[in-house]
């Protein structure tokens, strides 16, 4: 395994159960990506130590019973670079419902820690599950643009 496969298993096991452990994972200078989150109002990014477990420390406050299951981990051929697939589920404490998700999860580690994660889950049961607007659809389902041409050469 490689140290990057072991970190990101390593995050999985120990974001929630163990977040303190969790912490010692991390670089000082971590940034965690969330393309889709701007979609129910949340950043983008999260930049450095303090950004990172401050919105991680908020997030495990606002569920309940948040457990991470059929975890995969794939080994990429550079050692620091890892991606995951794992599915979550929670109750979300403002509003009672439950919180199913699946996650893919990239990961750059450097110096032995954790130094970026790119984070992609589906908005939309998120928004769900907190009773949140969705704020931008477009951000998720760009419009499509095709040709007459385009589209006669798909039906015929």
């Amino acid at each position: 395994m490689t140290i990057a496969a072991d970190l990101l298993k390593r995050h999985i096991h120990t974001l929630v159960a163990d977040n303190g452990q969790w912490q010692t994972l991390i670089a000082d200078d971590l940034v965690w990506e969330l393309p889709y989150a701007p979609t129910i109002g949340h950043p983008a990014r999260l930049s450095g130590r303090e950004e990172v477990v401050g919105f991680v420390t908020w997030f495990l406050e606002a569920v309940e019973n948040f457990r991470f299951f059929d975890l995969t981990v794939y080994a990429c051929a550079d050692p620091d670079m890892a991606v995951a697939e794992v599915k979550a589920e929670a109750r979300i404490k403002p509003t009672g419902r439950l919180y199913r998700q699946e996650y893919v999860v990239f990961l750059r580690a450097a110096g032995g820690k954790i130094a970026s994660l790119r984070e992609y889950f589906n908005p939309v049961r998120a928004a769900q599950a907190m009773d949140a607007p969705i704020l931008d659809l477009k951000r998720i389902f760009p419009p499509i643009q095709i040709t007459r041409s385009q589209l006669s050469s798909y039906i015929h």
